[in-house]
């Protein structure tokens, strides 16, 4: 595709200047009104360019329009391809082959969901905002209660340690 072919950047890119002048200045059919040329890609062999379109249409008449569209554009193929050879002059002119370009469909589609995840994080900032803690607010120890704690805990120690010799001492004392 293009990219790697130098020539075949600079040939897609006049290929899509030629297309999109064409469809406004020389095709008067009405079936071609909206319609954008987004990209073309030329394979490096020069033999074949896909042309990318996309149409601003009715709202609800999409399908149809598009469909019409396509129907317009591989009829006037032969026409477009020799008005690229002309224009370009070329010895050997790429075929022509005419595919509806899903991307600005689709990052409509995107855009509509990371609106709806804004719209989410929103909520839950507002959420965040009025929360409160399920327990205390700092549930992690401190160096001051460490040594609360570790002080208390030695006094454990030393009333169950008081609290075993003596039950030690009562068992001998029953034998």
């Amino acid at each position: 595709m293009a990219g790697t072919n130098p020539r075949a950047v600079r040939i897609a890119a006049l290929i899509q200047r030629v297309i999109a002048s064409s469809i406004e200045s020389q095709l008067h059919d009405q079936r071609l009104q909206g319609v954008t040329i987004t990209d073309v890609r030329v394979t490096n062999d020069l033999q074949i360019a896909h042309v990318f379109w996309t149409q601003l249409g009715q709202e609800g008449h999409e399908q149809g329009e598009r469909k019409r569209a396509q129907q317009a554009l591989n009829q006037a193929k032969g026409r477009l391809r020799s008005l690229v050879g002309t224009k370009a002059g070329l010895h050997l002119t790429p075929q022509l082959r005419f595919q509806f370009d899903e991307v600005p469909q689709e990052a409509t589609e995107i855009e509509d969901i990371l609106v709806a995840a804004r719209k989410r994080d929103e909520e839950l900032a507002d959420l965040r905002s009025t929360a409160s803690y399920a327990g205390d607010e700092d549930p992690y120890r401190h160096d001051d209660d460490a040594t609360d704690e570790q002080d208390q805990s030695e006094k454990t120690i030393e009333d169950e340690g008081e609290d075993a010799a003596e039950d030690s001492h009562s068992s001998s004392s029953n034998i």
